[in-house]
């Protein structure tokens, strides 16, 4: 039992899981909903109920570089730890009505659920499975009896002393980066940008999790060349410039539905800045573009997997290798590409 809390002199309990501390009263919840006060004990309120199980192509969370093609089961909860103007989950994460949560499904239900559905993968996702932290470690730790990769798609707004906890049972993890200054995190999350640096670089400098990094891009916010260019160097000097980053198009949604689309032109100059800062993997996401999401050979320019949407139509690796000149490509890859491509499947529970 994991017990991030402290008791206060007041007679509050702090909850101790994300950099927000939420001071709560007995039977009062944090700001994501879902962690209450009872008793004097922190609780996830969600523990055993979700929504949204859905089969997916794990490139749709984002990842490319782990097990291309393969598919994965996703799920998630209610409630969230930031308050995102322009969340593109906000039915679910912005939920405070607990009869969105469709079903009760217990850890070993849902890795019986991904074995039934060939998935060797489960995805924690849609809101940020930080706030269902027991319930996400549970279940991979029984996703890891039956050799099934566990996924964090995840904003990473979580303390450094819960954060060992959970990515030690994380296989792989999308960290969704919101922007590259404190005044966006402040005005538009409702948040710090520096807890999630630090996790990057825990994550890519003490773990085995495998990272990639995902940002969407709103005009006029933070798609500046100052900012991007900032984020990009970054990730280089901090992360090296293997790590994946994703650069994807927004579109209004939420409490920002006055802000227009990003512009296609918008990313590909992001994609060559980021090039430009060394970064040898970055993808374009949220729009058609012909080679925004083919893995290409850092060294020689080879295209190593060709993505038509989430079908994969070209495999050029040789054990992660490039076929042409050797190079290893960063990542988790099987011999030959999965077929999962773009199908979307339903589960119930």
């Amino acid at each position: 039992m994991f017990e991030f809390q402290t008791q206060l002199d007041s007679g509050k309990l702090r909850c101790d899981i994300c950099p927000r501390f939420c001071e709560l009263n007995d039977g009062q919840r944090g700001l994501c909903f879902v962690r209450q006060n009872l008793d004097q004990n922190i609780v996830c309120t969600t523990y055993g109920r979700s929504s949204g199980f859905c089969i997916d192509p794990i490139e749709k969370k984002p990842l490319y570089h782990y097990y291309p093609g393969s598919s994965i089961l996703s799920f998630g909860t209610a409630g969230c730890n930031l308050t995102c103007k322009f969340c593109q989950n906000w039915d679910m994460s912005k939920a405070r009505m607990m009869d969105i949560l469709q079903a009760e499904a217990a850890p070993e239900e849902i890795v019986s659920s991904a074995i039934n559905n060939q998935c060797r993968n489960v995805a924690f996702t849609y809101n940020d499975p930080v706030i269902f932290y027991e319930y996400a470690i549970d279940t991979a730790l029984a996703c890891r009896e039956e050799d099934i990769n566990s996924i964090a798609v995840t904003a990473g707004y979580i303390n450094p002393d819960p954060a060992i906890e959970f990515f030690k049972v994380m296989d792989a993890v999308n960290i969704d980066l919101k922007g590259f200054t404190e005044n966006f995190y402040h005005k538009l999350c409702g948040g710090l940008l520096q807890p999630v640096l630090e996790l990057l670089s825990y994550l890519v400098n003490e773990t085995d999790t495998w990272i990639e990094i995902t940002t969407l891009l709103i005009p006029d916010e933070n798609d500046s060349e100052k900012e991007l260019r900032s984020q990009c160097e970054w990730i280089s000097e901090n992360l090296g410039p293997d790590v994946p980053l994703h650069f994807s198009a927004f579109h209004p949604d939420y409490k920002m539905m006055d802000k227009s689309s990003t512009p296609i032109s918008t990313l590909i100059y992001a994609k060559e800045i980021a090039n430009d800062c060394g970064l040898n993997h970055v993808y374009l996401g949220n729009v058609k573009h012909e080679k925004g999401s083919n893995t290409s050979c850092h060294k020689c320019g080879s295209i190593l997997i060709e993505r038509n949407g989430y079908n994969i139509s070209k495999w050029s690796l040789d054990s992660g290798e490039c076929k042409i000149c050797g190079t290893v490509c960063p990542g988790h890859f099987n011999p030959s590409a999965d077929s999962w491509g773009n199908r979307t499947k339903r589960v119930s529970f």
